[in-house]
Parts: structure tokens; sequence; C-alpha cells
């Protein structure tokens, strides 16, 4: 197979596979981010061909983000039960099935179906479950540092494709430009079909920085239901304070991020008189500055007390945010704003991943963090729908943001409330 040879080519030159591993899958999150944060562009012309006003279009949007959230901890069972190149590739498969039907659409209900449940079905069955099992099973060394690679493929999918699919949407319409995302999705599920394999055993290796020379033991098969493993891991998991603590900052983080800034940060822009390619461009500035923010944090949080980076991530992204309104959406505030707010986009999640794994353990941690990722797009689409609904009722989405800005205040101050890492590691190592 392609990826035996591979590895062989890789050894000659002191590389290990796990590095072929984070590219496929680095390239897989890319083309995904890409089709989730995609329709934030397609807001305005929607309303302009259908008359749809913009609550009806953030319902379907927010069905998007509340179903990529509540998938993710299905999506860890599934990845354990089927492997990482079978569920990929499916997930793949399912969203440009629903972005090409969608070609077609007429009707509000067909938007809500295909690019709401379809599309979030579909992009919810990988989320960010897939970086975080690639970094557990793949590397014993650099874990935080691939998690922040793998978590960075978010704002580089943004950086690659927002201001193009601003542009093609501008010159030839939106659906030249979800026909553009349907072949790249085709692309990235080729390079799965091809590249990626379940584990190191797979290809007689080890993981990385693994110095071990004995075989690797088979893995457990996973032989039970996935609602019952992963609605099992919920239970045990709920009864926990730290679970709590990590599963509301994610909300506060999804609230934030992806449904606040993704999907309305342009037509926001527009009622300001900013034109959606520039607008786009400003997102793209965004992906810059959070793909090397990710990046340090996972170098940070292998090194730091992840509850005080996570303190600081949060507080300065919601001054960033109170700061926003009062940039009057000149050049040089809206760039002084992409920059403090880029940097930490989602910087939260390598030291989340790093939280959960030293309370809940590295067996647990994937479906626990599936959990806690719910949480994360329960944010998203709560504020998905309501910044819309405030620009609907409001004619503004002032108020959206300054709700999001100190609600990030708060998550600052209650990450506090935890324990540190080297106690949660005990109570780990108590109750495995």
């Amino acid at each position: 197979m392609i990826s035996s040879w591979l590895s062989a080519v890789l050894a000659r030159r002191n590389l290990h596979y796990g590095w072929a591993m984070v590219a496929v899958t680095f390239l897989t999150a890319l083309v995904v981010a890409g089709a989730v944060g995609a329709p934030g562009v397609f807001i305005l012309p929607l309303q302009q061909e259908f008359g749809w006003s913009t609550a009806e279009i953030s319902s379907a949007l927010s069905i998007r983000l509340l179903l990529f959230g509540l998938m993710a901890p299905f999506a860890a069972a599934l990845l354990n039960r089927y492997g990482l190149r079978n569920v990929t590739v499916t997930s793949l498969l399912i969203v440009i099935c629903g972005m090409t039907i969608s070609l077609a659409m007429t009707k509000v209900w067909q938007l809500m179906l295909l690019w709401g449940v379809v599309v979030g079905f579909g992009t919810g069955m990988t989320a960010l479950v897939l970086g975080a099992t690639v970094a557990a099973r793949w590397f014993n060394q650099r874990r935080g540092l691939v998690v922040g690679i793998l978590t960075a493929s978010s704002a580089t999918g943004q950086l690659v494709f927002l201001p193009l699919l601003a542009s093609l949407t501008d010159r030839f319409g939106w659906r030249v430009a979800v026909g553009l995302m349907c072949a790249v999705l085709a692309v990235a599920a080729s390079a799965v079909l091809l590249l990626m394999r379940d584990r190191p055993s797979d290809i007689g290796l080890r993981p990385f920085g693994d110095q071990s020379t004995e075989p690797l033991p088979a893995p457990p098969p996973a032989t039970g239901s996935i609602f019952a493993t992963a609605l099992g891991t919920l239970r045990e998991a709920a009864k926990t304070r730290v679970f709590w603590i990590l599963f509301g900052t994610f909300f506060i983080c999804g609230a934030s991020t992806n449904g606040l800034i993704q999907v309305h940060l342009i037509p926001m822009c527009a009622d300001y008189g900013i034109p959606q390619v520039q607008a786009a461009s400003l997102l793209a500035a965004m992906g810059v500055f959070d793909f090397v923010g990710t990046i340090v944090s996972g170098w940070l949080s292998d090194r730091y007390d992840n509850r005080y980076l996570l303190f600081w991530y949060y507080g300065l992204r919601g001054l960033s945010l109170l700061f926003l309104p009062m940039t009057d959406f000149t050049f040089y505030g809206l760039s002084l704003f992409a920059m403090f707010y880029g940097l930490d986009w989602i910087a939260t999640v390598p030291p989340t991943v790093r939280l959960t794994a030293a309370r809940f353990g590295a067996e647990r941690a994937g479906l626990v963090f599936g959990w806690i990722f719910a949480g994360h797009q329960l944010g998203a689409a709560a504020a998905a729908y309501g910044a819309g609904l405030s620009r609907t009722l409001l004619s503004s989405y002032l108020p959206a943001f300054f709700v999001a800005g100190a609600l990030c205040l708060v998550a600052s101050l209650f990450i506090l409330t935890m324990s540190s890492e080297k106690k949660a590691a005990v109570a780990a190592s108590a109750t495995a």
C-alpha cells in the first residue's frame, strides 16, 4: 500500500509516519473548516436571491453548528469502532453530497436540511476529535504541539477559503463557490483513503517518541454500543466538577468564536459599508494570527499550567470583543482587533485537551473531550441564532458582541476555580 511505501521512504530520512498522519489530518480539518465556515460568506447572497431573513438563515447555520458539536462524543466512539480512515472518508462524502444537492435548493427548509442537518452531521463525524485521537495514538511526545497544529488547521481553512469564496461569490454567484468546496472536499477524501491509517501498529511502528522495542499489544475490540459508550462516559464525567467547568468555559468559547465571528462578522461589516471580500480578508487575517497563536499555545501547554493559559486567553478575547464596537470599523481599528482576537481564536483547545486528559486519563480523554466540545458547539449555535435574531429585531449586532465579551471575562475567572493539573493527574490515576 502507499502508506507502507511512504513509511519506508520517511524512515530513510529519519522521519516518523506520524507526521504524514498529521499532514493528511491537517488537510482534512482544513477543508472541513472551510465547509463549516463557508456559509457565513453566503448569508447576503441568499438574502438577495431568495429574500430570506438573517434569522431564518442563521437558524440553519445554528443547526449545523449544534449537530457539529453534538456528534463529537459519538465521533470518538465511531473512530474507535470503525477506524479513522473509514469514518473520515464517510464524513467527507456526506458533506459533499449535502453541499452538491444544495445547489438546487429554493426553500428555507431545504437550507435547514442540507446546510443544517446533513453538513452538520457529516462534519460532526470527525470534528476536533479526529485531531485529538491522532495525537493520542501516534505521538507519545509533542502531543500538545500536534494538537496545536491540527487545531490551527481551522484557522488555516478560513485563511485559504473565505477570501476566495467571497471573491467567487461576488463574480460568479454562490453556487460556483459551493462547487469549488465540493471539489476540494473530494481531493481530501482521496488523500485520506490513500494515506490515513488507524494506528502505528498497522504499518509496524510504535508511536513517535516511544523508545520501547516490545511489540505493541493489539487494541481491545470495540464491540459495545456506540451510544452506550458515549452516554456512559457522559454519565461518569458529569459527576465531576471539573467536567462542568471545562464544559461551561468551552460553551463560552464557542459562543464567542464560531457562532459569532465566523458566521456574522461579514454581514456585520456590510452594515458599516465594508465590502464582503474585504470583510472575508479580515477573517483571513485572523486566521494567520490564530494559526501562529494556536501552535504557540500547544507548545506552551506542554510547559505551563493550562489553567493560567486559559485565564489569559479568555480574558484577552473578552476585552477584544468589547473593543470591536468601539473601533468605528476603521482600517486601523479592525486590524488591531484582528491581531488580538486572532491570536487566541482557538488557542483554548490545546490547554483544554490537556486538562481533560490530566483529569480523566488518556484512554477516556477523547470521549470526554467530545462532550466538552459539544458544549462548545451548543454555545456556537446559541450565538449564531442569537446574533441573527438581534440583527433582525434590533437592526444591530452590537448587543451580541457585548454579551459575548462579558461571558469571556466570566470564563477567565471560572477556569481558575479548577484544581491544579498535578492534583487532577493524581485523581485520574486513582480512578483509573
